[in-house]
């Protein structure tokens, strides 16, 4: 008599997963055929070229976009069918950009309650209380009645990132958060983002922060014209490329002191 086959446990469904993702702006195909998994607990770092597909991707993601061909799944639901509830699933995906688009006529802890509260139909009080919670994580818990002008570009970002997760999203992606901030004000950022990997959150960013990359990401994902050219551990990608592609943009990036 055969030995029953040992049970294999089954593969946990990915947080995120592209597959075949193509987006194309007229005659211009920005995202071509492209594949992406995302674990839970996960951070993965779109690194390429300006023009490379990383926002759009993001974009696409988020529902901000609408794909032309292939299938964006999150938790395993099919987000991309044309009959998904947009606004719930952008509920469940976090999102920031480079601009940190907060509303400069209301005070930090509105700009962070806002979206609780008219979208997820929480409580004042409650949607504060979290807001306020969230704040003292990021050191920030003095500016709340305080206008985003009276803030830092630094500080305006991390309340950018605090907003995104007031709904408790499961997903985070955050789209070149450094980019318009000044060289000192870079850190603080990525230290907050550091920190919520810690903390096990799934986050996809797309960066031009190779040095944070390599410390933080558990992957590294290369997008070249539309095409993921390369992926992997941000010791293999980004120090022993397998691609010419990957090593000629990287040999860039060195040149530039941002390596």
């Amino acid at each position: 008599m055969t030995a029953a086959a040992p049970h294999q446990p089954a593969a946990a469904v990915p947080v995120l997963s592209c597959d075949g993702v193509v987006k194309r702006f007229g005659d211009h195909t920005v995202l071509r055929s492209v594949d992406l998994r995302v674990g839970e607990h996960e951070v993965v770092t779109l690194i390429g070229a300006s023009g490379s597909g990383k926002s759009s991707l993001l974009r696409c993601i988020n529902l901000l976009e609408t794909v032309d061909d292939g299938v964006i799944r999150l938790d395993g639901e099919d987000i991309t069918d044309p009959r998904v509830d947009a606004d719930a699933v952008r509920r469940r995906i976090g999102v920031v950009f480079q601009a940190f688009n907060l509303f400069p006529h209301m005070t930090v802890l509105d700009n962070i309650t806002l979206a609780p509260r008219l979208v997820g139909r929480v409580a004042k009080a409650e949607a504060a209380e979290r807001a306020m919670t969230l704040l003292r994580r990021v050191g920030l818990a003095d500016k709340a009645a305080e206008y985003p002008d009276r803030l830092s570009g630094g500080q305006q970002q991390r309340v950018a990132i605090v907003r995104a997760l007031a709904n408790e999203p499961r997903l985070l992606l955050l789209d070149e958060v450094t980019s318009a901030l000044d060289p000192e004000l870079v850190g603080e950022v990525l230290q907050l983002v550091g920190e919520l990997k810690d903390q096990g959150m799934t986050i996809v960013m797309a960066t031009h922060e190779m040095s944070f990359a390599r410390q933080a990401a558990d992957r590294v994902v290369f997008l070249d014209a539309g095409v993921v050219c390369e992926e992997g551990p941000p010791e293999q990608v980004l120090v022993d490329p397998a691609e010419p592609r990957t090593r000629q943009f990287l040999a860039r990036i060195i040149d530039a002191g941002r390596l």
